[in-house]
């Protein structure tokens, strides 16, 4: 087993006002040669936009953009002609692909919104782009890892095109919780989203990373009540 821990005040940062964003890997004007990914992890972004606020218009290409509100809304905008709002319990996937634009602005007055942004390496280059947007709700489950992503289009959640699982676990204190890689050339990025866990003895608080591979399970004990993102992914991007 090899990992890497990446406790939450070793994170980039970066206040613009508007915008306060902590970054778990090279992004923008931080630039750390040490995280620059986790396999084809390329970017985990830990944002809070202020009321009435947002992203202007601005194009990605060849890149997976997962979002996951964790509070608030965001109104999504972009150049396929799509117009929603995510909140809160909804996952949402843009496969920029050949290019795309989009703006993703807080349209509320008097309340912020958090968010992760993700950036996963496709496993293929100038695919056509494409979105989808789902609420995980129905899928939420206690004590037990849920799935809301994978490579699979009929599986539980949204789908990218990589050989990738996304997972949330929402556990009661003192529940241990076994999880069983996908793709033993895996490997697997847990992000506390609340409380406290351990991993192999090893504490992770509220917004700490800890990346693992050359495993075939991942066993998490929570100390606390906890919410934890499990985000499975090749460690050779293509």
């Amino acid at each position: 087993m090899k990992y890497v821990i990446h406790k939450a005040d070793t994170r980039g940062h970066a206040n613009h006002g508007w915008l306060n964003s902590y970054h778990s890997f090279s992004f923008a004007n931080y630039h750390n040669p040490e995280r620059m990914n986790f396999g084809v992890l390329r970017v985990l972004n830990d944002d809070v936009v202020s009321a009435g606020m947002g992203f202007g218009t601005h194009p990605h290409e060849n890149m997976e953009i997962i979002s996951i509100p964790l509070e608030g809304d965001l109104e999504h905008k972009d150049s396929m002609g799509n117009l929603s709002t995510i909140r809160e319990g909804d996952i949402q996937i843009l496969s920029a692909g050949t290019g795309i634009s989009h703006s993703e602005y807080n349209k509320n007055k008097g309340e912020q919104v958090k968010f992760l942004q993700i950036w996963i390496f496709p496993n293929k280059r100038d695919l056509a782009p494409r979105y989808d947007q789902i609420s995980i709700r129905e899928l939420e489950k206690k004590n037990e890892f849920y799935q809301v992503l994978s490579p699979n289009a009929n599986d539980d959640g949204v789908w990218i095109h990589q050989n990738a699982w996304f997972s949330i676990g929402e556990f009661e204190k003192g529940v241990s919780k076994e999880y069983s890689l996908h793709d033993k050339n895996n490997g697997v990025y847990l992000f506390v989203l609340e409380g406290s866990v351990s991993i192999d003895n090893q504490k992770l608080d509220k917004r700490d990373g800890f990346g693992v591979w050359e495993i075939e399970k991942l066993k998490v004990m929570a100390d606390s009540e906890a919410k934890v993102l499990l985000m499975e992914v090749p460690m050779q991007i293509n």
